[in-house]
Order: C-alpha cells, then structure tokens, then sequence
C-alpha cells in the first residue's frame, strides 16, 4: 500500500470563528480494519454553521470541519465486504464499542463518541481513513442523496425516540434541515401534524415539497399557545418536537406540549434551559434527547432512498467547490435563502 501513501493533501480548516484556511494535511496509510475513501460530496451541517459563528458546544479549534460525506472506497485494508471502487455512505460516529452505552445499543451517545468534524477531523478534504465498520453500502444511489443519508438520519432517529402510536397529533417546531428531516418519518406515522417557523419560504417548501398539510407562521409578540392552540383546535400536540436550538423556542415547549404529552429536543442549544416544575408536573411532561443516529437508522434511511422514498435533491439551494470553500462559506452563512448546500470534491 506504500505507493498508495498520502504524505499531504490540501484541507479546508476551520481556524477560528469566522475564518477558514487552506493547509497541505497529511495523510497516512489507513491501519488495519480501516478503509481510505475518496470525497465526492459533503452536506453542509448546522453543526458545521455554528462552529463557523463561534457557537458549537464541544467543539476546539482548529478543525477540519464535514461529517456528512459520500465517498468511494480507495484502498481496504483487513478482510472486509466492500470493494475499490465502491460508494458509501459513512457514519461519523466513532464510538468505543466496549462502553457502556454502546453495549446497551446506544452508540450514538457513547461516553467517549467523538464526531468527525466536531471532536475530530473530519471530511473537507480530498480523501479520510474510516474505520470499515462505519461504512454502508450506497452503490446506485445518487452522491447528493448519500452525503444527505446523515442529516436524514438525525430525523428518523428523533421520530423513533418519540415512538407515535399513529394516534398522536405533533408539532415540528422549526423547518430548517433537521426539522425537514423529522418531518420526512414523521408524516406517516402521527394522526395529524403541523410545523411553525418564523420563515415563510420554508413553511411554503413543506408544503409543496414535503406535502405537509398544515403550518404555523410565527412573528415576534405573537401568543405561540394560543396560536398552537387555534392550529390543533383548540387542544395542543401530544408531541411537540424541537428543531430550533433556539433556547427561548425550547424553553416555550413546555407550555406547548398536551399533557401526558412528549417533547423531543433535537437541535442543540448553547446554555441551559429552565423550566417550571409544577407545570411539568402537572402535565406529567416526558422529555427526550434525541442525539445523532444509530447504525440500523442508517441502513432505515438508505433503504428509504434507494427505494424512491425519499428523495432530499430538491432540498439543495447552493453549491460550491473545495476549494471555494474560504471565500463562500461566509457569504452563505448569512444568505437567508440557504436551505442546505453541498460541497462537490
């Protein structure tokens, strides 16, 4: 494998808040039970926007930022199912497999996980090693739809916590990625659904583009439990989901949620989030986490695509080379019409 040997390879660093540079990385040969892989397309995060405004929660700099990649195998070394040439879809969490959460099946919030492009290095470079055991099989599926298999997977994994019974009314609060993600496996397994955010062109693209029924429009002083009230009703949603990582959206789910009813956190908040104990009493409130994905939401989420069931293309806005990276990534993390972008390697 010596002549396959990366000794440097240009990265896309992000140095400091706001500011992304190019360095020459090195690269060794991938170690035994690893696999090289070749980028071809990395989906631009939340995490990776909030790292560039200062503001992610376990996160060091420098860092090479991109967990969610679609790649081809380059090199496999140790005995293993794939092929050169194969595409993948990559899961980015390295977690230690003799923990103790990861012995209950909860890899996702292994104790010591650490997250490409997080706690980590991660994809925006030319080629990564991974461990093999965190690749999946994605030969016929398009890049676009592999590089996005992750974000998917954070909803899938939010809808599975909540586990509907296919009776239950819900609220998506927030319709940015991760709430379309949570929107796309929660359609069709709630009695009836509607998603509010305060942007008026998101609400219209799930509607037209997610066939989501019935949204709330929210503005600044207005009196959100009356109008989630007026939207299922008079009553409120057995489940309430949280896609914002707004502290002030969170802290308003409690008011929210119908009692004996669930709130699901899935965006991440810098801080902490105070709530009053009698009235989560009183409802007798559960309140979930909901943490990256497991494997098996992975393989859900592949199947899903490769049988044309979901289908996250038109999700993509905004494009952009590598290379571009420095110079277009600050523009884009202030465009209001950004609905997801890819990086093209």
């Amino acid at each position: 494998m010596s002549s396959l040997h990366r000794d440097y390879q240009t990265e896309v660093v992000l140095a400091e808040p706001g500011q992304f540079l190019l360095r020459q990385g090195s690269l060794p040969e991938p170690a035994p039970g690893e696999a090289r892989l070749r980028i071809h397309r990395i989906g631009v995060c939340g995490t990776d926007w909030h790292a560039f405004r200062g503001r992610q929660p376990f996160f060091e700099y420098p860092r090479v930022l991109g967990h969610e990649l679609a790649a081809e195998i380059v090199v496999v070394n140790g005995p293993s199912e794939f092929s050169v040439g194969d595409l993948v879809a990559v899961e980015p969490y390295l977690n230690d497999p003799d923990s103790p959460a990861s012995q209950k099946g909860k890899s996702n919030c292994c104790e010591s996980l650490r997250c490409l492009g997080v706690h980590c290095d991660g994809g925006m470079r030319p080629e990564i090693n991974m461990p093999i055991k965190k690749l999946l099989h994605a030969d016929g599926i398009a890049l676009d739809q592999i590089a996005l298999a992750e974000m998917l997977c954070i909803g899938a994994h939010a809808v599975n916590r909540s586990n509907p019974d296919g009776s239950e009314t819900a609220l998506v609060l927030g319709a940015g990625p991760i709430g379309m993600s949570v929107i796309t496996f929660l359609r069709s397994r709630v009695d009836r659904l509607v998603v509010a955010d305060l942007d008026v062109a998101r609400l219209a693209f799930c509607r037209e583009g997610l066939g989501v029924e019935e949204t709330l429009r929210l503005s600044e002083g207005i009196n959100l439990e009356r109008a989630v009230r007026d939207a299922f009703s008079g009553q409120l949603p057995d489940l309430v989901f949280d896609a914002t990582g707004s502290g002030a959206s969170m802290r308003s789910t409690f008011r929210l949620a119908a009692h004996g009813g669930k709130i699901i956190f899935v965006g991440l908040f810098l801080g902490e989030i105070p709530f009053d104990d009698p009235n989560f009493h009183r409802r007798e409130l559960t309140l979930l986490a909901s943490r990256n994905a497991t494997s098996g939401e992975f393989s859900q989420v592949l199947n899903a695509i490769e049988r044309g069931k979901v289908d996250v293309g038109p999700w993509i806005t905004h494009r952009m080379r590598l290379e571009e990276v420095p110079e277009r990534f600050p523009i884009l993390a202030n465009d209001p019409t950004v609905r997801k972008a890819v990086i093209e390697v």
